[in-house]
C-alpha cells in the first residue's frame, strides 16, 4: 500500500472528529459484535486515571515484552504521528497494516467517532496479530469510554485522580473518581495509585456495587532505577508491578520492564530540551518537582509554554512560571482556534510571546548550559519533538 492510500484511511476517520470522544457504549458494542469481538481475543490489561495511566501502560507493556510476551498497546492520544496509538511488540504499527485495519474499521462502523473507529481498528490490529495481551490505556473518564466494552480484564488500574475534563466527568473530584471507578467489573481487583482517601472510598463504593474490589500498590519493592524520569514515576511504576504480576510476569521480568522502559514526551530529555507533556496542574508540579530535583536555577532555564484555553493554563504557569528566568509564549499551532493566546499568558508570567513553535525552539536556543522546558500542552511537545528530532507529523487530536 502507498503513503497516499494511508492519507486518505486517516482523512476519512479525521473527518469524524465533530462526533468528539463520545461518551457511551452502545454504538461501541453494537460494533463489536459486527467485527466478532475482537475485543475478546487477547487478554487485558485496563488502565484509568488523570495523570499517569500512559506511563503506567508503557510499563506493563514493556515488562510483558520482557516476560517474552507478544504485546498490544493502545494509548491516546498520539504525540507526532497516529500510528503511535496502535503498538504491536513495542512498536507502532506498520503504514500498510494501519492502513488496511482503519480502511475495514471504517467502512464496516460508519456510525463509529473518531475514537471509538481508532478503539475497534485496535482491537483488530491486536487480534489479527496475536498478541497474548494488550494494555489499554482508557480515552476520558472510564464507565462510558469507548474501551470499556472490554468485559473480562485480566488485570485494572486507576492511577491518580485529578480535575480534568471537568465539563464531561463532573465538576468535583469526587464526580471523576467516580466515572474513573466505572471499569470495575466483577471479581476484577483494581490496583490503586496515590489516592486520598475520600475518593479512595468512592471508588470502593462502586467497586463494590459491580462485584469488584480494590489494592493499593503502595510499598510495592521496586528497582533501584526506574527507566522513566521523576519521583512521581516510581509511583506509576508500583501501580505497573502489580498489573504486571497479574498477567503472570515473573519478579525478573518485572525488574528488567521497569527499568527499560520509556514513554516519549514524559520528562524526555532531547539535548538541553525537557519535554514534558503536563497539561494540568497535578502534571505540572510533578514537573517542577522533577526540575528542582535537577538543581538548576532559574537563571539557566527557559520555559517554553502553550496551553488550551480551557485548560487550567494559570494555575499550570503558577507552577511553571517561577523554575525559569526566561518563558517564551506560544500557541500549540494546531490548535490555533482553541489555543490560548500567548499574550494572555506571556502578560501572566512576564514572558515573550513566540508566533509559532520553530520561533519559539529558535528563541530559547540550544545552548547546552541552559534547560529549555518544553511544557504545556501535550500538542505543543508533540510539535517540538517533531522539530528537534526531525519526524513526520500527522495532525494531532484532543481524542
Amino acid at each position: 500500500m502507498t503513503a497516499t492510500s494511508l492519507e486518505s484511511a486517516l482523512g476519512r476517520l479525521y473527518a469524524r472528529i465533530p462526533l468528539g470522544m463520545r461518551l457511551g457504549l452502545e454504538p461501541m458494542r453494537a460494533a463489536c459484535a459486527r467485527a466478532g469481538h475482537p475485543e475478546r481475543a487477547f487478554a487485558a490489561v485496563h488502565v484509568t486515571g488523570t495523570n499517569g495511566k500512559g506511563s503506567v501502560c508503557a510499563m506493563v507493556d514493556a515488562i510483558a515484552r520482557e516476560q517474552g510476551m507478544k504485546t498490544g498497546l493502545y494509548t491516546s492520544p498520539h504525540l507526532c504521528r497516529f500510528a503511535e496509538r496502535i503498538r504491536i511488540g513495542g512498536e507502532p504499527i506498520g503504514d500498510d497494516a494501519l492502513t488496511d485495519v482503519l480502511t475495514r474499521v471504517l467502512d464496516s462502523a460508519p456510525e463509529l467517532s473518531f475514537f471509538e473507529t481508532a478503539t475497534l481498528a485496535a482491537f483488530t490490529a491486536f487480534r489479527e496479530a496475536g498478541v497474548d495481551v494488550a494494555t489499554i490505556e482508557v480515552g476520558i473518564g472510564g464507565r462510558l469510554d469507548a474501551t470499556n466494552v472490554i468485559e473480562h480484564a485480566r488485570a485494572a488500574a486507576i492511577t491518580r485522580i485529578a480535575l480534568d475534563h471537568a465539563d464531561r466527568l463532573g465538576p468535583t473530584l469526587v464526580d471523576i473518581a467516580r466515572e474513573k471507578a466505572g471499569i470495575a467489573k466483577p471479581g476484577l481487583d483494581l490496583v490503586l495509585g496515590p489516592i486520598p482517601d475520600d475518593l479512595r472510598a468512592v471508588i470502593d463504593a462502586v467497586a463494590r456495587e459491580r462485584g469488584a474490589t480494590t489494592s493499593t500498590a503502595t510499598g510495592s519493592v521496586l528497582p533501584a532505577t526506574v527507566g522513566l524520569r521523576g519521583e512521581h514515576q516510581r509511583e506509576n511504576a508500583a501501580v505497573a508491578r502489580l498489573l504486571a504480576a497479574r498477567i503472570g510476569a515473573s519478579d525478573e521480568a518485572i525488574a528488567r520492564g521497569l527499568t527499560g522502559a520509556r514513554w516519549p514526551g514524559r520528562l524526555e530529555h532531547v539535548g538541553p530540551y525537557l519535554l514534558d507533556a503536563a497539561h494540568n496542574p497535578d502534571g505540572a508540579a510533578s514537573l517542577a518537582r522533577y526540575v528542582q530535583s535537577l538543581g538548576i536555577p532559574p537563571a539557566r532555564a527557559t520555559l517554553v509554554f502553550g496551553a488550551l484555553a480551557d485548560k487550567p493554563w494559570a494555575a499550570m504557569l503558577d507552577l511553571l512560571a517561577p523554575l525559569a528566568s526566561t518563558r517564551i509564549c506560544v500557541s500549540p499551532e494546531a490548535y490555533a482556534r482553541s489555543a490560548l493566546d500567548p499574550a494572555i499568558a506571556a502578560a501572566h508570567c512576564a514572558g515573550v510571546v513566540a508566533h509559532d513553535v520553530d520561533a519559539a525552539l529558535r528563541a530559547a536556543g540550544g545552548d547546552p548550559d541552559r534547560l529549555v522546558i518544553v511544557a504545556g500542552s501535550i500538542f505543543l511537545v508533540g510539535l517540538a519533538r517533531a522539530r528537534l528530532l526531525h519526524l513526520p507529523v500527522d495532525p494531532p487530536v484532543a481524542l
